[in-house]
Order: structure tokens, then C-alpha cells, then sequence
């Protein structure tokens, strides 16, 4: 009988700590899962690359439909979808898997997310028997797209608040939908439109199945926007759409609830969905910087380029192994609710929602990640990087909308220490009795106890204990002092998020390579190696600077400088020749001519 595996609950990563065989690493897919992963590649390198231009012009209106529905002819579409619905049935991870190769396809990227996300999974995880039988088959063949229609013009991060009315006919047989949706992935060419409207005056949204053969929709033009040029974007007009009663889609004033947690799973995709973006871009830099000479040599033999090449891998190495940990973290809760007797949607979305806190984190950190490495990539071609004949230029403007996607990173920020704390007042998870334990030390006298580092990592993990000290003490002060006004207070909000980010990461950055070291050895991970120990250094002096901002907002005199002071204990490490370590990193990519760590 197979084990399920049980990972600490979601947050409690603040306090706990994670032995390295307890989580997933990408390294360890399986045959199978990486046949699906090539078969994406393939697809993208035959039905996409090659035609990225005429996909951004968008001056043939088939040509994204037929690329879409080829890629339900071979499965990608159905890829979460159960088998008796005409799905592939894979695992949460697997589903992390595609996610993630498809991030490389541009425009398409979009398209394929918005229809097998937030497009689908309504209807998997919260419609009944009858509407999946309906339309998950059309929906994983691709025989129909969907869409999403949540925003409005005044309803943006307050999804809540939109406007769409859903009124009831006088046979009580159909709902009358009336209002505007804006920035609808996919309107163009949807058959399926999920639709979020209030019925009378009630608080919550309600969720409707609406299918585009009800009538009463129009929309407005394609967007002309500044990436993703390539994917149908518009808005979304309802004027009397007569949907049926049975196309509500769960129970009435459930809408808001479906709205959450869907997003929740739109962002870890998203986490995983922007990880092939990065290697590409990393790789053509790789490529470009190797055959751009300027001064008689390649431009890779200088330290500046070996800087940009190493620290792009650096850093989206960190977001691969975060990514990769929450998604079997979610399957794994998945698959324990299962055993237990939960129904298999009810444990998906349970699964999920226990590590929305990650969730976010994921978000945010590989959107900003993706950011980073295209603005990198760009500075590595030079001029021709500016240029749209090079391919920096479009992945420069496509990775943009990753920050505003599934809740604007400044959204997320706040709502995973939202969060947090409300999850500590609930007990589930304990913050408060760590962060009292930390207010103590922090009037105590210091330990001068020597670390072993004959273990490799043993002065990382200690020094990430500290990090962990840093947000309990700097949250827990935070909370004591502002108490219920602290979410109103965004800026220690972010600083606090900002803290979450980088323990999260650094810890699984570690784990990654402490797990991936007791599999191969020492020598064999030695760069992987080199980038935990770089993104170790980096995070801690990130931690001290967000960490310090927060605590200059919110104390003063004698309790401000011990709390300075307890944070200069708290990011101590010893000094690491990140320099040295990036160039033995750079000269291992180029040598492999791309990105070669996963």
C-alpha cells in the first residue's frame, strides 16, 4: 500500500523546518512526466516559434484557434482533467510540469493558461455531474476555449465589488445577465464563458456556466496592448444573456469563493508557468554572448556578462525549487484528503487552498524573477536587444503583465501576510509562542556556540534559523503594536511579505541541493551549489534591508534599537566570494551553451 506523505501545513514553513527528502525536486520526474514535458517542447518548437510573428500580428483570426485546438489533439489541454471526462488525469505537479514548459511559448502561454486554469477548473472542481459531462470533454479536447470573466472597470483587485447583475425571469427557468467584463483572455474565440455577477442585492458574486450560443454578447475590439499581443484580449459586454438555472455553477453567493481559489491555483501555475520564459531567455543569452566579439574576444569572457548569465540562473534556479516544492506539497495534501474520504474536487481545492500563502509566494517571486532575467537579457544583446528583430524585444514586453496576472504582486504581498496572521489567531498556525521566544532572546545574552560545517549547509540552515527569527520578531512586534490596524498599514505589509519571499526560497533552494547532493554527490552539484550559496547571501542581505525599513516605520528609542540590534544578530553570515562563484557558474553554462540545471 503506497505511503501518503504529509508536509507541514501551509505558513508553518515560518517556524518549522523541512528535512530535504520531505520535498519534491524537479530532478526527480519521472520517465513519463518528461515524455509529456518534450512532447510540450516539440509542440512549441514546430506550431509556435516559428510562427511568432504572424501570432502577435494577429492579422489571421484562426491561426491561434487552430494552434489551440492542435494542442488539444495531443493532449495538453486535458492535462488536470480526469480520464472519464477526456482528460489525461496527471498529477497537480505534472500539471506544474506543462505549466512550465508552456512559459516559453509567448502569447500562446496566456491562451493555453487561461483556458486550461481559470477557464476549466470552475467547472472540475465546482460544477456537478452534469456540467462535466457537458463540457470538460469539449473543454480537454479543445473542440471548445473558455474564458474567465471576473474583472470589471471598477472591480479590479476588488473582484468582489463588480457590478454584473444576475436577474431571475418571471418562470423562474433562466438568469438575465447584464454588465461589462474587461481584460477577458481568450473572449475572441471562447465558446465557454465563466461568468461572476450578483443576484439581487447580495454580498458574494454568484459563478454561471454561459455558453457564447446563449446570445445577448457583444465585445468590444481586440486590446492593443504592450505584450502578449498574440492572445485575444477584450472586453466582454452581457445584455440580457438568458443562462439557465442549471448553469449556475456551484451554489448561489458562492462566486467569490470559486473566484479565490481558482486564482490560488492560477497563481502557483503561474510560478511554474513563467520557468521556461527564463531558460530561454537565458540560454539565447548564453548563445548571443558567445558570439557577440566586441574588442576582439567574445563578450562572455568578460566579468560584467559573467555576472548577468550567472545570476539569472541563480535566481531562477531558487524559483524552480520553490515552485516545484509547494506543487507536490499540494499534491501531496491532495492525495492524503483522498485517502481519508474527501472527494476527489473537494481535496484539490482543499489541497490548494491550505498553501495559498505559497501559492502567492510563488506568484510573485517567479514573475519577478521572469522580470529580472529578460531586463538582464536585454542588457546582454545591447543595442540588438531593443531590437523587435531580436527576441529580447518580445520577451521583454511579455513578461511584464506576470506582475499584474492573478492579483498584482502588491496584492499578493499583502494577502500572504494577511494571511499568516489570521491563521495565527486561528492556531493553526503557531506564530505568536516562537515570536514571544524571540522577543526574549533579543534582551538575553547572545550564544557564542561554534557551528559544525563539516556538514554541507549545516552554516546555511543556522543562518536561515535566524532569518526565521527575523520575521517573528519584526511580525510579532508589528502585530503587538499595531494590532488590527496592521493590514491598513501596506507598507510594513510588503516588508513583511518581502521577508516570507526570501525565507521560502532560500530554504528551498537549500533543500533542492542538500536532497540533489545525497542523490548524485558533491562533486557532481557542485554549481548547483555555488547558486545556494550565492542566493543564501543574497537573501540575507534582502531580509535585513526589508526587515529594517519595517522596523523604522513602526517603533522608535531604546525598543527600536534593540530590535536593530537583534537583526544585525539575526542576518549575521560570514562573507561569500559571490564573484568567484558566479564566474565558476557562467563558465559551466557557457561551456554547456544553455541553461542546464533542470
Amino acid at each position: 500500500m503506497e505511503t501518503i506523505k504529509k508536509s507541514i501545513n501551509g505558513g508553518e514553513f515560518l517556524v518549522k523546518d523541512t528535512p530535504a527528502q520531505d520535498i519534491f525536486i524537479p530532478e526527480e520526474f519521472t520517465e513519463e512526466q518528461r515524455m509529456m514535458a518534450q512532447a510540450c517542447q516539440d509542440f512549441i518548437e514546430t506550431e509556435i516559434t516559428p510562427k511568432a510573428e504572424e501570432i502577435d500580428s494577429m492579422k489571421d483570426p484562426e491561426l491561434v484557434p487552430s494552434i489551440f485546438r492542435k494542442a488539444g489533439e495531443l493532449g495538453l489541454l486535458g492535462i488536470s482533467v480526469p480520464e472519464e471526462f477526456g482528460g489525461m488525469g496527471m498529477s497537480f505537479n505534472t500539471s506544474m510540469l506543462i505549466a512550465d514548459i508552456i512559459g516559453a511559448a509567448g502569447s500562446f502561454s496566456t491562451t493555453y493558461g487561461a483556458h486550461t486554469g481559470i477557464g476549466t477548473l470552475p467547472i472540475l472542481y465546482y460544477g456537478t455531474e452534469e456540467q462535466k459531462q457537458k463540457y470538460l470533454p469539449k473543454l480537454a479536447s479543445g473542440e471548445w476555449a473558455a474564458c474567465y470573466c471576473l474583472t470589471e472597470p471598477d472591480a479590479g483587485s476588488d473582484a468582489n465589488s463588480g457590478k454584473t447583475k444576475a436577474d431571475l425571469t418571471g418562470d423562474g427557468k433562466h438568469y438575465l445577465l447584464n454588465g461589462q467584463k474587461m481584460w477577458i483572455s481568450n473572449a475572441g474565440f471562447a465558446d465557454i464563458f465563466i461568468v461572476f455577477a450578483k443576484i439581487e442585492d447580495d454580498k458574494n458574486l454568484t459563478a454561471f456556466i454561459v455558453e457564447k450560443d446563449f446570445g445577448g454578447i457583444t465585445m468590444n475590439e481586440e486590446e492593443k496592448k504592450m505584450g502578449i499581443k498574440g492572445s485575444s484580449t477584450r472586453q466582454v459586454f452581457f445584455n440580457d444573456c438568458k443562462v439557465p438555472v442549471e448553469n449556475m455553477l456551484s451554489e448561489r453567493g458562492n462566486g467569490f469563493k470559486i473566484a479565490v481559489n481558482i486564482l490560488n491555483i492560477g497563481r502557483v501555475k503561474l510560478g511554474a508557468g513563467v520557468l521556461g520564459g527564463c531558460r530561454t531567455v537565458i540560454s539565447q543569452s548564453i548563445k548571443y554572448s558567445t558570439e557577440r566579439k566586441q574588442f576582439g574576444t567574445s563578450i562572455n569572457t568578460f566579468g560584467a556578462i559573467k555576472h548577468k548569465l550567472a545570476e539569472m540562473a541563480v535566481r531562477t534556479y531558487a524559483s524552480e525549487s520553490l515552485s516545484y516544492r509547494v506543487g507536490q506539497d499540494i499534491e501531496d495534501r491532495i492525495s492524503s484528503l483522498i485517502s481519508e474520504g474527501m472527494e476527489d474536487s473537494q481535496a484539490k481545492l482543499k489541497g490548494v487552498e491550505q498553501f495559498a500563502i505559497e501559492c502567492a509566494i510563488s506568484k510573485v517571486h517567479g514573475s519577478e524573477v521572469l522580470d529580472y532575467v529578460v531586463d538582464q537579457g536585454v542588457q546582454v544583446y545591447g543595442g540588438m536587444g531593443y531590437s523587435a528583430d531580436a527576441p529580447m524585444e518580445r520577451a521583454y514586453r511579455d513578461a511584464r503583465i506576470s506582475r499584474i496576472y492573478e492579483g498584482t504582486n502588491e496584492i499578493n504581498r499583502m494577502l500572504m501576510v494577511g494571511m499568516v496572521l489570521k491563521r495565527a489567531m486561528k492556531g493553526e498556525v503557531n506564530i505568536y509562542e516562537p515570536a514571544m521566544a524571540v522577543s526574549k532572546e533579543l534582551t538575553s545574552v547572545p550564544s557564542f556556540d561554534t557551528v559544525d560545517t563539516s556538514e554541507l549547509f549545516a552554516a546555511e540552515k543556522e543562518v536561515l534559523k535566524k532569518l526565521k527569527k527575523v520575521f517573528l520578531m519584526v511580525g510579532g512586534k508589528a502585530a503587538m503594536v499595531l494590532q488590527d490596524k496592521i493590514e491598513t498599514e501596506q507598507e510594513i505589509m510588503m516588508n513583511l511579505a518581502d521577508v516570507m519571499i526570501e525565507i521560502y526560497a532560500v530554504e528551498s533552494t537549500i533543500l533542492r541541493t542538500e536532497k540533489l547532493v545525497s542523490q548524485k554527490g558533491e562533486e557532481n552539484c557542485k554549481h548547483q551549489i555555488a547558486m545556494t550559496k550565492v542566493y543564501m547571501s543574497q537573501a540575507a542581505d534582502k531580509i535585513n534591508a526589508a526587515a529594517k525599513e519595517a522596523i523604522g516605520s513602526f517603533t522608535s528609542g531604546d525598543e527600536q534599537k534593540v530590535m536593530l540590534m537583534g537583526l544585525k544578530r539575526f542576518t549575521k553570515m560570514d562573507l561569500v566570494d559571490t564573484k568567484t562563484l558566479r564566474r565558476e557558474i557562467a563558465d559551466y553554462m557557457i561551456e554547456k551553451g544553455k541553461y542546464p540545471f533542470s
